[in-house]
C-alpha cells in the first residue's frame, strides 16, 4: 500500500472520470453511525453482553431455527436491531455519496448486505438498492407458510437485561405462525427471496445500460467473513473494467485502491479533494 494521500487522490480521480457509480456496503459502513458489526464474539458480546452469560453468538442468534424454538428469544435480538436502527441517524459519508451521485445524475446502484434500511433512509432512490441479505423493515412467515412478504409495522418491546421480547411478538396473517424478518439467516432455508431477486433483475437492467459507460465502485466497510459483497465488488470490477475503491479499515489488502480508513473519514478526505479541485464531477 502506498502513501495514504496518494489513493485519496487516486480515489477522487477514478470518481471524477466515471459516468456512473456502484456503491457497495458492509456493516463497517454503519460503524460511524453507531452501529454495531459484530466482528467476533468478542465483538459481539461487547454490543450484547447479556448473549454472553448464555454463551450464545452471532451465528447461534441470527439462526431462523430460534423463531421456532424460542421466538421471545428470537425476537428479542432482531426487536433490539429494528430499534436501534430505527433511532439510528446516517453519518455523514451517506451525503457524501448522494451528492456525488446526484451530479452523476442520478446515474448509480447499491449493492448492500446491511439489513439495516440506512441507505434508504439516507434518501437514496429504492428502486437503485440492492440488500442481498434481505432487510428488517420486512417480515415473512416462519414457516413458511406462503411467499408473502409483509412490510414490519411493529415495534418490539425488549428486556435488555434478558434480551428477550416482553410483549406480544409478530404472528403471520394467514396461519398464525411466528413472523420473522425477511433476511437472509445461517443456515437458512426458508428465506423468501423473490423481493432480493427482484432488485437483482433491476441491478442486472442497469448494468446492462451502462455496460459501455465509465463506472466506478464504491466499496465500504465489506468484511471477509461473509464476502459477498467483496465478491460482488471484484468480479464487478473486473467485467466492467471499473476502478474499485476498497474503503476498510482492516480488510483493505490491495485490490484496487485500498483506503485504510473508516467509511465516513475516507468519504470525506475524497469530498475535500474533489471538493478543492477545478475539475467538477
Amino acid at each position: 500500500m502506498g502513501s495514504i494521500n496518494n489513493e485519496i487522490k487516486q480515489a477522487a480521480d477514478a470518481i471524477k472520470n466515471s459516468e456512473a457509480i456502484i456503491i457497495t456496503a458492509g456493516a463497517g459502513m454503519g460503524v460511524d453511525s453507531g452501529l454495531p458489526d459484530f466482528r467476533g464474539n468478542e465483538g459481539f458480546w461487547n454490543s450484547y453482553p447479556p448473549y454472553k452469560k448464555i454463551n450464545m453468538n452471532f451465528y447461534d442468534m441470527a439462526n431462523p431455527s430460534t423463531f421456532i424454538s424460542d421466538p421471545q428469544l428470537a425476537w428479542g435480538f432482531y426487536g433490539h436491531r429494528l430499534n436501534l436502527y430505527g433511532k439510528t441517524v446516517p453519518h455523514s459519508g451517506f451525503s457524501v455519496l448522494l451528492k456525488w451521485v446526484n451530479r452523476k445524475q442520478k446515474n448509480f446502484f447499491i449493492f448492500t448486505s446491511n439489513v439495516d434500511g440506512q441507505f434508504q433512509k439516507a434518501e437514496f432512490d429504492p428502486e437503485k438498492i440492492i440488500e442481498c441479505h434481505g432487510s428488517i423493515n420486512f417480515l415473512q412467515c416462519s414457516t413458511p407458510c406462503s411467499e408473502e412478504i409483509f412490510p414490519n409495522k411493529f415495534s418490539i418491546k425488549v428486556d435488555h437485561k434478558t434480551m428477550r421480547a416482553i410483549e406480544e411478538i409478530p404472528k403471520c396473517p394467514n396461519c398464525g405462525s411466528v413472523l420473522r424478518p425477511n433476511i437472509l439467516m445461517f443456515g437458512d432455508f426458508n428465506w423468501i427471496s423473490k423481493r432480493t431477486e427482484e432488485q437483482n433483475r433491476r441491478l442486472t437492467s442497469w448494468l446492462l445500460k451502462n455496460r459501455n459507460n465509465k463506472i466506478v465502485i464504491i466499496e465500504l466497510g465489506a468484511g471477509i467473513s461473509v464476502p459477498t459483497v467483496r465478491y460482488f465488488s471484484e468480479t464487478t470490477s473486473i467485467k466492467y473494467n471499473a476502478p474499485l475503491i476498497r474503503i476498510n479499515p482492516m480488510d483493505y489488502n490491495t485490490k484496487g485502491i485500498p483506503i485504510s480508513m473508516s467509511a465516513k473519514t475516507a468519504l470525506e478526505k475524497i469530498d475535500l479533494l474533489l471538493s478543492s479541485s477545478k475539475a467538477t464531477l
